[in-house]
């Protein structure tokens, strides 16, 4: 984090966790069955522990920890047992958690998904109300994470999904889809981008880059049990059930140890919608007596709206990203740069246009 013998806002440390997803390996594979939060949690304060340990240099730093999407699982719960630790040892310097469209409450996550399909026109209005009262999303995937659908949640899912379509990318529902990774090669491919556009193949194009034998050796990547590299396996196996558990709590907690917390979403992502996170922060604060010190109101990138934000107790922000998905420092790289800088420095994010420099 900047200090007076850095330049640079950050260090930025990127951690892939848990054991077995991106070029992260175990020679015992039988680590990669029945993994949870838990194990995950451990593993992740065990590395810091031994990176400081390696580079002492670091440990007076600010440190603020990040994460996106199922990283509303890990980061807070990383997060509590960094403080628990520190009270034997004082080895991390905690100040914040940042946190980006991230799955905090199973159910009231998951069933923000039928008004967010609802209100951007991609369901109807009788299959909204299905999709509210008959099953919703998160009986749905509690279903299937045991493994029996019900005819009902089965049928309302079939007609959810035939009204969204296949050619919508609900990370991103304004963007087009890469029709490559729908459908076999073809030459609408040539027609479907424009230069300025996002790149939409970008997942095609990275697990090509990832399976050259020239990038694995200069990330000093090994393939142990894998054949190659893929952006989603069945190589591990995570204990799903716990994702029906709630991080509230232990966010919660967090705010009552003093440690700050900003919580973005991405306004174009239907997997985990930013109605559902903004309830459930407005829901926290009110329950930790926070009152609102900055109101609802929008924060400029330059000259153009970055989104909206609001602020409880000096220590809990929600903060929209406009024109992000699910990963917004992908999508709107700019605008989620603004707020992570604002966020390090415990200032404001700016409330007018300025000129670009």
């Amino acid at each position: 984090v900047k200090s007076s013998v850095c330049c640079a806002e950050a260090n930025m440390l990127y951690l892939e966790a848990p054991v077995g997803v991106g070029f992260s390996y175990c020679i015992n594979t039988s680590n990669y069955v029945g993994v949870d939060d838990e194990i995950t949690a451990r593993d992740n304060l065990i590395f810091l522990q031994r990176w400081f340990v390696k580079f002492p240099e670091y440990k007076c730093r600010d440190l603020f920890v990040t994460g996106e999407s199922y990283a509303g699982h890990y980061v807070p719960q990383l997060a509590q047992l960094i403080l628990q630790f520190n009270k034997k040892e004082k080895l991390f310097n905690l100040k914040g958690i940042l946190l980006g469209n991230p799955l905090l409450d199973f159910v009231t996550d998951f069933n923000s998904k039928a008004e967010f399909f609802w209100s951007h026109g991609l369901i109807s209005d009788s299959t909204y109300e299905i999709f509210s009262s008959a099953c919703n999303y998160s009986r749905y995937k509690s279903e299937s994470f045991r493994g029996s659908v019900s005819p009902v949640c089965s049928g309302v899912m079939n007609q959810v999904n035939n009204e969204i379509s296949m050619y919508i990318d609900k990370y991103d529902v304004t963007i087009d889809v890469c029709l490559s990774s729908i459908l076999s090669q073809s030459n609408a491919l040539t027609h479907l981008q424009v230069a300025e556009k996002l790149d939409v193949c970008v997942e095609d194009e990275t697990t090509k880059y990832f399976n050259r034998v020239d990038v694995q050796k200069a990330l000093h990547a090994r393939l142990l049990g894998v054949t190659s590299w893929v952006s989603c396996s069945d190589n591990l196996h995570y204990k799903k059930l716990n994702f029906e558990e709630s991080m509230i709590p232990v966010v919660g907690s967090l705010i009552r140890s003093g440690i700050r917390i900003l919580v973005f979403s991405g306004d174009q992502d239907s997997v985990i919608p930013l109605t559902g996170t903004r309830t459930l922060l407005h829901g926290l604060a009110n329950k930790l007596g926070l009152n609102t010190t900055t109101t609802y109101r929008a924060w400029f990138e330059g000259k153009q709206v970055g989104g909206w934000m609001q602020v409880y107790g000096n220590i809990l922000s929600f903060a929209t990203i406009r024109g992000a998905s699910h990963k917004a420092p992908f999508s709107q790289p700019e605008r989620s740069l603004v707020l992570f800088n604002a966020f390090l420095k415990g200032k404001p994010l700016p409330e007018e246009f300025r000129a670009i420099e």
